[in-house]
């Protein structure tokens, strides 16, 4: 078992900041060149203060702005414009990062791509993305999904 320390957030595995151990084939072949974690060190724990100092400054500063943004993102709609063919199905498919481009775009705020979970999504239609913005706090969108003219 290899001990890393993650620098960014590994789904099922932990956040950024978080030292973690698993086995040495996963952190030697895809964890460490992917950029996702560093080996630990004992002078690993100052980096370790590092990455949670910038995941704290990244997060909405206090639990009542999260709670705003969630409240502005549930109450709307939000429109997804993007090529499809005449039957309604789409070239291609949308994206997390379309999503929060949309969100931003739709002036309801700044959203992180790797934090939107979204269904597969290959047709015109309404359609729900969760999107995470606290550790404790979810929002759901209300993604339209239409023809780009």
């Amino acid at each position: 078992m290899a001990k890393v320390i993650l620098t960014h957030e590994v789904n099922g595995l932990g956040t950024a900041g978080d030292v973690v151990e698993v086995k040495n084939g996963y952190a030697r072949n895809y964890l460490v060149p992917k950029g996702y974690a560093t080996p630990w060190t004992r002078g690993g724990e100052k980096q370790v203060e590092q990455i949670k100092a910038a995941r704290a400054a990244h997060e909405l500063h206090s639990l009542e702005d999260a709670q705003a943004l969630k409240a502005s993102l549930e109450s709307t709609k939000v429109k997804l414009a993007v090529k499809a063919g005449s039957e309604g199905r789409l070239f291609g498919s949308v994206k997390s990062a379309d999503v929060a481009a949309a969100v931003s775009a739709a002036g309801l705020g700044e959203v992180d791509k790797r934090k939107v979970t979204i269904p597969t999504i290959k047709s015109i239609g309404e359609y729900e993305a969760s999107v995470k913005l606290r550790d404790e706090v979810f929002a759901t969108v209300t993604l339209q999904v239409i023809a780009a003219k």
